[in-house]
């Protein structure tokens, strides 16, 4: 086996926490991630030049969200995640199911919307083509749990017990895609679910609880294949680097145990902004019912009291 990780020297030392997370820049990555905190900034800083406010919590949950993906791709975890399947299972499960989360509470989609100025009448610009773009079939489709859940369980199933993961990590394109992928796949399973975004897709609470349900136990199922396996199961890390001092099926082992207990984690995360939004949302409600009866006398009271009166005289 070749351990050259796109022409990288993969001799390295056994790994450690420390050495894991020593600087090691993968420049896509760091430009995307530089890009996105620099529009974000400019689109809170914009609402603000003209006093509208922008949640502190929302700053703060999208920067996270893009220093997570800094630091499984930005540092030398990237490195030992070429030769070791158990870092890079901690890289994938980072990547498509904590920065996922944390981008989406951040609402960069609300924030573009409300920091977009219109182009003017009869004219298209960046702000309408984001609304055509929100109101497409495309993302119909691509958000609908019928492509959601099949996709997010593929990116398991269908990725490592093929040829296909072999291939990918054949070359430094198709890693970089691969993680981009996981991200993608991450954003659009979560965003219907609890996004705060809006989107074409959004049903109630207790549907959304169980599309978070129906597709979390396959990544336990995934974790627990690779636990039990008696042989390496993915060609990339069968033969792992002497340097390392590693036993690849141990290896696995780590990287099931990794896969089985995360997909605990988002699950958590989730229901607990699920939850959130589902009790604000009431109390919304409450309050737009409140004015509905200050403003009309609380007519349906009224009504209900009168049918009861005739009610009473007809006996």
């Amino acid at each position: 086996m070749d351990h050259s990780g796109h022409g990288m020297n993969m001799d390295l030392p056994p790994f450690t926490l420390g050495r894991g997370l020593e600087l090691s820049v993968e420049p896509f990555f760091l430009t995307g991630c530089l890009l996105a905190l620099a529009l974000y900034g400019y689109g809170v800083v914009r609402l603000r030049r003209r006093g509208d406010g922008w949640p502190v919590s929302r700053v703060v949950s999208f920067t996270v969200g893009v220093l997570s993906i800094l630091l499984v791709m930005c540092t030398k975890l990237n490195d030992y995640g070429m030769v070791m399947f158990s870092v890079h299972m901690v890289q994938h499960m980072v990547i498509s199911m904590l920065s996922p989360i944390l981008l989406l509470l951040g609402a960069p989609v609300t924030l573009a919307l409300r920091a977009l100025p219109p182009a003017g009448r009869g004219r298209v610009g960046p702000r309408e083509l984001l609304l055509k773009l929100l109101h497409s079939r495309y993302i119909k489709i691509v958000t609908h749990p019928a492509f959601t859940i099949p996709i997010f369980i593929a990116s398991l199933y269908a990725l490592y017990f093929t040829p296909l993961f072999d291939f990918l990590m054949g070359s430094k394109p198709g890693h970089i895609g691969m993680m981009v992928h996981f991200l993608a796949v991450g954003l659009v399973f979560f965003w219907p679910i609890m996004g705060v975004d809006p989107g074409p897709h959004r049903p109630g609470y207790v549907m959304r609880m169980l599309e978070l349900f129906a597709g979390m136990p396959f990544h336990a199922f995934f974790g627990i294949a690779l636990m039990m396996a008696t042989t390496p199961m993915v060609g990339t890390y069968s033969d792992p680097p002497a340097s390392l001092g590693i036993d690849a099926l141990s290896d696995q082992n780590w990287a099931g145990g990794i896969a089985w207990a995360f997909s605990e984690i988002p699950s958590v995360l989730v229901l607990i902004a699920l939850v959130y939004q589902w009790y604000h949302s009431e109390q919304r409600a409450a309050r737009r019912s409140d004015r509905a009866a200050d403003r009309d006398g609380d007519k349906e009271l009224e009504a209900y009291n009168a049918y009861l009166a005739s009610l009473q005289a007809r006996q």
